[in-house]
């Protein structure tokens, strides 16, 4: 495989200590990402990454992150939440962290998601989660990848 040139980013953002948080197969309709982030909100709890997906069967997923001295709490608030809404199940990751690539306007310049995907599978990294933007391109992987995906992230992207 011949080398591909760099592409260059804004930069590179990285966050360990986090939980990824599930809120799994709620039946879904208007309200659910409310009925959540309404609730870690008034608890003074903030929700570093969020993803919602509703899969085949017309339930809804809502993941998230929180850091690791706020997974107690958010599980517990959760709990009542999720029975609320119908879900199946609260799930937890308790050691993630966040990388995520950015840089101006992503949408314009194809190649970018498969090169980050690509830096980290060819380092063995499984994403559990991904989120993107306009310009943002956030994964959030096992901890104990980290130091890897940001080795990889900087190979393939030119950094200012």
């Amino acid at each position: 495989m011949l080398p591909q040139k760099k592409i260059k980013v804004g930069g590179i953002l990285h966050t360990k200590g986090l939980c990824l948080v599930g809120v799994m197969s709620a039946p879904d309709r208007p309200g659910l990402a409310a009925a959540v982030f309404e609730a870690l909100g008034n608890a003074q709890l903030n929700a570093q990454f969020i993803v919602q997906s509703i899969d085949l069967n017309n339930n809804s997923h809502i993941q998230f992150c929180v850091a690791r001295e706020d997974v107690v709490q958010t599980l517990k608030l959760l709990e009542p939440i999720a029975q609320r809404l119908g879900a199946q199940k609260v799930v937890c990751y308790p050691s993630v962290a966040l990388v995520a690539v950015f840089g101006p306007d992503f949408r314009e310049r194809p190649g970018i998601a498969g090169m980050a995907f690509g830096a980290l599978a060819e380092r063995g990294i499984n994403i559990l989660a991904v989120s993107t933007s306009i310009s943002t391109i956030s994964c959030v992987i096992r901890e104990s990848d980290y130091s890897k995906a940001l080795e990889g992230l900087q190979k393939v992207f030119e950094l200012p």
